[in-house]
């Protein structure tokens, strides 16, 4: 087998043959050749970002970074067929993992996938999952796919669906910076795919590039009757000038587990007379941009404030009092909230053999 420098001067000598020199491609003669590389990659890593994964392709929970691989006959590679959902690792916690469990199912019977496994045992390897990572503070992802079988349209030939996730070692804190934002012009998905959580992601991604290329941190989509909808992967709130908080209607678009559990949380600024009401509804593009306050609702935010749209500023142009004091109500909810919305993960011992593999 040939070693690993001697492959990195090949390809170093292919690339630099350049100008109308044929490109030699590698085979890798062996698997363990194959798995050398792999994880030579990860070798240079200081902290491992991914912890641990689950496939139901392999059976089971990996903590080897090389290993973390789909197989590429999966329909939800080639063909997005596919639905996701995630939860937050808070402290040792995970938090809203019923609320979003629920979803994920929802989407994946819209998406007319079968899971392998039911509700609870799915519910129980992601807790398996989250306390073999050992991660403490992060985000666990996952997702139901049509699953492996060949590269045709139909999934008739798929012998089973495949359950995957994945626990993301990630910093976030609370949000108290506001951001900017603009419109997109980005064609928004049509109801049917907007209001479940599935892997077809490119309008998303194309309007948060366009943000960015504007300067601002993401972008709104406005529905084609001219109402607000969301943001590309996050909900969005208005407080209007009559203190009430609005959110758009979970009709055409993604039902924000954060957000609702915002709006149930808001109930206690009405309580104190800080806010006059709370409650989901159409909003123009003109009442919305009145607002004296706004700001995207998600799970690792969970609250952003936002200070300018279209390079007009949102209110006064400040991050609002009413904004933070919301994001307070659902932080302290994440940290310190009902056991019913946080789940403590059991961690065992780390194993000593496997510390490589944790970066």
């Amino acid at each position: 087998m040939e070693n690993s420098s001697s492959y990195s001067d090949q390809k170093s000598d292919s690339l630099e043959a350049g100008n109308g020199s044929e490109f030699k491609v590698h085979v890798f003669s062996s698997s363990s050749e194959l798995l050398e590389k792999l994880h030579e990659k990860w070798s240079s890593v200081k902290k491992q970002p991914y912890p641990a994964m689950y496939s139901s392709t392999f059976g089971g929970i990996i903590l080897d970074p090389a290993m973390m691989v789909i197989p590429i006959d999966d329909h939800m590679v080639h063909r997005g067929h596919g639905v996701f959902d995630t939860a937050i690792i808070l402290n040792g916690f995970l938090y809203e993992l019923d609320a979003h469990l629920d979803r994920f199912l929802r989407s994946a019977s819209n998406a007319r996938i079968s899971s392998p496994f039911p509700r609870s045992t799915l519910r129980s390897i992601l807790v398996q999952l989250s306390a073999a990572s050992q991660c403490k503070k992060g985000t666990l992802r996952y997702w139901l796919s049509a699953g492996p079988g060949d590269f045709l349209l139909s999934p008739a030939g798929c012998p089973t669906s495949a359950f995957y996730a994945v626990v993301i070692d990630e910093d976030f804190s609370q949000c108290k910076e506001g951001v900017k934002v603009v419109t997109s012009t980005v064609p928004m998905k049509a109801p049917q795919f907007a209001t479940m959580k599935n892997v077809n992601y490119l309008p998303n991604v194309l309007s948060k590039m366009e943000a960015e290329e504007k300067g601002a941190f993401a972008s709104i989509w406005v529905d084609e009757e001219g109402y607000i909808a969301e943001g590309p992967n996050v909900n969005v709130a208005f407080i209007n000038h009559d203190k009430e908080l609005l959110l758009p209607l979970f009709d055409k678009i993604l039902s924000g587990c954060t957000a609702k559990r915002l709006l149930e949380l808001a109930s206690k600024l009405v309580e104190q007379g800080r806010l006059k009401d709370v409650r989901n509804t159409n909003l123009t593009v003109e009442e919305a941009k009145g607002a004296a306050e706004m700001m995207f609702v998600g799970s690792t935010l969970p609250v952003l404030p936002i200070i300018s749209w279209d390079e007009q500023p949102v209110g006064d142009g400040k991050v609002g009092e009413l904004t933070m004091a919301l994001s307070d109500l659902l932080w302290d909810d994440m940290v310190a909230g009902p056991e019913v919305h946080r789940i403590p993960v059991p961690y065992v011992q780390s194993n000593p053999s496997i510390s490589n593999y944790r970066g």
